[in-house]
């Protein structure tokens, strides 16, 4: 029952993604100006960061920027579905509201994986080189990674009310961890106090294992950026899942 509910529920957030074609245009072409004014831009003034040209340094970064973007702005469905009254009608449905929360979430990381692969065509023009191998590891990266940032957003739509009020937060939360994750700059010998707060910011963990899946380059490991995503995925799903158990 609750894997029906689950299915139905990403079924439906899937069929939205697809008819918003619109969304589905300005999430792709955002990360593109993004690769090609920064990445050029920097590139010519830094040139290389390690082994690694700049551009090929700073793309795996916008993918995972990518993967933010969508799955952060996935969970304002939940705000729709409150403004129109579905979301009542699935709360007083009989299943699980587990299933509800789930579902959201896979729903927007599905979402988000199919955004990130279409940036990921974009990576041998600049000279990374996408494996069968890598393929295989990149895209249920993608979709952990987006699972995990789904269910930041989730518990941001849970309590919300209006777009405006998500919006706002949103905006004031994304960019500073976009800027603050590692995905433009290195962030070996940062300042102290810049380094404390990278190291808390989840997403420098998925930019640091996609890079390195990517391009075999990682500031910290991926056995811990592993461990760190998995314990950020487990405490923003288990706290999405209560703020469905107790709405009303």
């Amino acid at each position: 029952m609750m894997l029906n509910a689950v299915y139905i529920i990403w079924l439906r957030e899937l069929k939205k993604f697809v008819r918003d074609r619109s969304r589905l245009v300005s999430s792709i072409a955002q990360p593109l100006i993004w690769l090609l004014l920064i990445g050029t831009g920097f590139g010519a003034t830094f040139g290389k960061v390690g082994d690694l040209q700049y551009i090929q340094f700073m793309f795996p970064g916008i993918l995972v920027m990518t993967l933010l973007f969508s799955s952060m702005f996935s969970a304002i469905s939940i705000i729709w579905d409150r403004e129109f009254g579905f979301l009542k009608e699935m709360l007083v449905a009989p299943i699980s509201r587990t299933s509800i929360a789930i579902g959201k979430a896979v729903g927007g990381a599905s979402r988000s994986t199919i955004q990130g692969l279409i940036i990921l065509v974009f990576s041998p023009l600049i000279g990374i080189n996408i494996t069968l191998g890598k393929f295989l590891m990149v895209v249920p990266l993608m979709f952990f990674i987006s699972f995990t940032i789904s269910g930041i957003g989730i518990i941001i739509a849970a309590r919300m009310e209006s777009f405006e009020g998500f919006n706002l937060i949103i905006n004031f939360i994304i960019m500073p961890m976009f800027l603050l994750s590692g995905a433009i700059f290195p962030i070996s010998n940062l300042p102290s106090w810049l380094s404390v707060v990278v190291n808390i910011n989840p997403l420098s963990y998925g930019v640091d294992i996609m890079r390195w899946v990517m391009t075999g380059v990682t500031e910290r490991g991926p056995a811990f950026d592993l461990m760190v995503l998995s314990l950020v995925c487990i405490f923003t799903t288990t706290i999405s899942v209560y703020l469905f158990s107790k709405g009303k």
